[in-house]
Formats: C-alpha cells, structure tokens, sequence
C-alpha cells in the first residue's frame, strides 16, 4: 500500500479518516501495519502490502480460490494474446490519453486480467476485491508502481465518496448478494462527470432455464475442490463434443443454452489447451459462485437512476454492457 491512497481511505462504516500504524516499510510502501479508526475503534490490517476489509469466508470464497488457483488463464501478458484488452476497449473504450494520471478505481479486480490493462495506460489505479484473489492481483501487477490493492466489500467501499474520474466494474455486478446496491456503491465512489463501465450478466425472460442455472442449485453448495474435480474429469469429453456442437450454425445456440460448459470456440490467439484451461476455469466460474443474479437493461438503468448518474448509453443489452457519466 502507498502512502498516496491515505487520502481516499476512510472507515467503511463511519466514514472516518484512518491514523496508519506502520510495522514494515520499503520507501512510500507499506508492506505491514494497521490502519485505525480512532472514532469506532476499529482496526484494519496492512498484510502483504494490502489492506484488509475483509474476513476469510466471505460470500467471494470461491472466486479467490479459483484466481489464486488460475491466476494466469487470462492475463494477456501470461497467454500471450490480447482478449482481455479487446474486451476493456470494447467495454469501456478508455484510452492512455483518458487514464494517465486519473485516479482509476477497478471494482472486483480478480486476478488482474483488467487491472493490467488500465495500469498499462497510466492510471493512478486502486483495484479492488473482497476475496483472496486480490493475492492473485498483486503477482499479476507487481510490474507497475502506479498501482494499490485493496481487499473490501463491494457494498461497503474503504475510500470517500466523489474522489475517482473512473471506475469500472466487469463480470461482478451479478455475483453480489445486492447488485442493485453494488451499483449504487461504485457510482458514488466517482467525482460529478467521473465515467463509468460495467458489464452484468443480461436476463431474459428464459435465461434461468438454461443448463447452467439449472445446476447452480446444486453445484454452488458442493465443495469448491470437488467441483472442480468433477469439472475436471468430465472435460475430457465435454470439450470435444462442445467444440463441435459450439460451431455448427444451427445447433449452437441451442447448444450453449443446454450445455453448461463454457468453450469459447472463436476464441482468437489461444492454442486449444489455452481454450481447454479457460473452459474449466469458465465454466467453474459459472457453477461455483453463491450468488449469480443476471439483470435486464431496464433494472440497470433504474440502479443507475438510483445511483444519481447523470447520463449512460448501453452499448450491449444481452449482455448488459453500460457506460455514462456521475
């Protein structure tokens, strides 16, 4: 943690400025320490260069057992294509000339896969996620000093409302038990004309008829282990049998609505054993979490509306994909 996001951390509950309790510094970097909230008595730990808004259990545990166990699937750098920042640009379209020198706030960071990308375009980033992949995050971007990583809630935010230009939030909105309020929570976290992004699973009227959330009632309350051994044992075949039904014109849409196996068959760059690996982590991905509760545009804008933006544009309804303006 550097010294430099003092001034945009306060006390989640009371809003109250933090006194930092150093125990081990390395130049303006606090590796060990405390961070004290004189008015509720509250302390937050500073493990590993990041403070620690969150306790181990948290409704995110299988996310940051899954980005700590494939950390690397989707990091451009590590796979050595460009997925991840074809994505933001698509999403968010941000450039270096927006983010040099803004202070950027990435919204459930993951493993880093995003985070890279808007560190890479000079942003003054704080990534943020309530699980342990925030462990994950730091191998991914230890390479950038303009960086630091907080572990919190989305629903209750460490830093002072208004003070970020962007802030971005892609592929978590529907794996918070509110997302409504985790809306709301990132919007406020921007000054007046500050930008954001995000990206949410879209519904449709049949959408919790598929394969995948069909299942979900049963495989987001087995063991994370054991799921993923299952996964693992019946790739072998899935992906094959996927990797065909996926491509042909009139079976695929039925297909990967039946089929809760995720292959990404146009996947550009990857070898098929990069595209074997990210099927088992996507599909993990879907299976796994406590809470997936995709939206339609219409409850989005409503958050947004909630949330005092003051403008946005949709730039996909299925899957929802906004941007606009505090």
């Amino acid at each position: 943690m550097h010294r430099r996001i003092l001034d945009l951390l306060v006390d989640p509950v009371t809003q109250s400025p933090f006194r930092l309790e150093v125990i081990k510094e390395h130049g303006d970097s606090i590796e060990e320490g405390r961070l004290v909230c004189d008015l509720s008595g509250k302390t937050y730990p500073i493990i590993r260069g990041i403070p620690r808004f969150a306790e181990q259990g948290n409704y995110t545990a299988s996310f940051g057992w899954q980005w700590n166990q494939f950390r690397g699937v989707q990091i451009d750098t590590e796979t050595g294509g460009q997925h991840s920042r074809q994505r933001f640009d698509t999403e968010a379209g941000w450039t270096d000339a927006d983010l040099t020198g803004k202070w950027v706030l990435d919204a459930g960071c993951g493993a880093g896969r995003f985070a890279a990308i808007a560190a890479s375009r000079g942003a003054r980033l704080v990534a943020v996620d309530f699980s342990s992949a925030v462990d994950a995050a730091a191998e991914t971007l230890k390479r950038f000093d303009n960086v630091d990583l907080v572990q919190a809630s989305i629903h209750e935010l460490p830093f002072a409302s208004g003070r970020f230009d962007f802030a971005y939030c892609i592929g978590v909105i529907q794996h918070t038990p509110d997302p409504h309020d985790a809306v709301r929570a990132v919007v406020s976290m921007l000054k007046p004309g500050g930008h954001f992004c995000f990206t949410i699973y879209g519904r449709r009227p049949w959408t919790k008829l598929s394969g995948k959330y069909l299942l979900r009632p049963m495989t987001k309350r087995v063991p994370k282990e054991v799921l993923l051994r299952a996964i693992e044992v019946v790739m072998p075949f899935a992906f094959p049998v996927t990797d065909v039904l996926y491509r042909l014109p009139l079976v695929r849409k039925v297909a990967r609505f039946a089929l809760p196996i995720s292959n990404y068959v146009d996947r550009q760059g990857y070898t098929r054993d990069q595209r074997y690996q990210e099927a088992i982590l996507d599909t993990f991905d879907a299976l796994s979490p406590r809470y997936d509760a995709p939206m339609t545009p219409d409850e989005t804008a409503r958050a947004l509306r909630d949330a005092a933006a003051t403008a946005w544009t949709f730039r996909s309804r299925i899957p929802v994909v906004v941007e606009g303006i505090r």
